[in-house]
This record gives structure tokens, sequence and C-alpha cells, in this order.
């Protein structure tokens, strides 16, 4: 990937654009790379990769059967939060995605991928909730980062994911 499109690209050392089979019937979408993402060029290989690669592996899933990727494809530095402009740079590529794999939901891993494919949502209102537009099924809960952090927060994500397994069966 030689996206040029933020100045991002100008600090990171791979981009990340995903990784997945085409035909996942589910995609998960974070917020943006980190070190060993960008270390790596591949999505969510860090600690937080771990847990979500768990909790994938808890509803049924293999890591190897949904697609994974970020609202970024570029790390920011020192992991900040993007930035409105890295991320209306970078929608386009998510939106293909989400066109070409055409997932049966999109799980969007916190905050910041949720106001930035759907809008504005208190995450503490939003997690474990369906949201559906004419063409799409997205489905909201916490990122695995805040979930490392904060034990409470792994509890409700885990809840989460029962509530996402029941509807993939």
């Amino acid at each position: 990937m030689k996206c040029k499109l933020c100045p991002l690209h100008k600090s990171r050392t791979f981009a990340v654009p995903g990784e997945g089979p085409v035909t996942a019937r589910v995609m998960f979408v974070g917020e943006a790379p980190g070190a060993k993402e960008d270390e790596s060029g591949k999505p969510f290989v860090g600690r937080s990769g771990e847990l979500l690669t768990t909790m994938i592996q808890e509803i049924g899933f293999s890591r190897n059967e949904v697609f994974i990727t970020s609202i970024l494809k570029s790390r920011p530095p020192k992991n900040r939060t993007p930035t409105q402009a890295e991320v209306k740079a970078c929608r386009p590529y998510l939106e293909k995605q989400i066109e070409i794999i055409n997932p049966e939901i999109v799980v969007l891993l916190g905050g910041v991928a949720i106001s930035s494919l759907i809008g504005p949502w208190k995450l503490s209102e939003a997690h474990g909730r369906f949201y559906e537009t004419d063409e799409r099924t997205y489905f909201m809960t916490y990122h695995p980062a805040a979930a490392l952090r904060f034990p409470k927060t792994k509890t409700a994500m885990r809840e989460d994911f029962q509530i996402l397994r029941k509807e993939l069966v």
C-alpha cells in the first residue's frame, strides 16, 4: 500500500491494510495500527490482537475466518487518537474493503471505529448493540486495548461477543 493521502505515511514502517478472507462473514474494525502492527504490516498482532483472537475463538471462529482491519491504515505517532482528517483520508479504503468483502456483520471495536462509521455514540450505551442501515449490519463493542486495561470492560466485551455469537449461529 503506497497511500500518501495524509502525513502518516511519512512516519510509518508498513501500512496495515488488514487481513482475512475476502469471503469473511464477519469483519472487525479497530482504530489504528499500533507499534507491533506498524513493524509487521499485520493488524492486531500485539497484546490487543491476542485478546481479540481469543475472543474470536471463544465464539467459534478462527482468526483465519474473519477479516480484521482498522479505520486508519497507518500508525499515528505515539498511538495518539486519529484526527478527523486522517479518518477522512482512510475512510474510502475501508468503505471499499467493506463493499468487496460484504460481511454479514461489521464489528466496530471502540469509540473511534463507531464514530467514524456510524456517528457519535456513547460507548457505555452502545456496546453490545446492533446498528442497521439499508445495506449493512454493525455491532458495537469495546476495543481490546480498553479491555486489557479495565477488567470490567473485558467482562463486558466478552458478554458482547456472546451476543454477537448468537446472531451468527
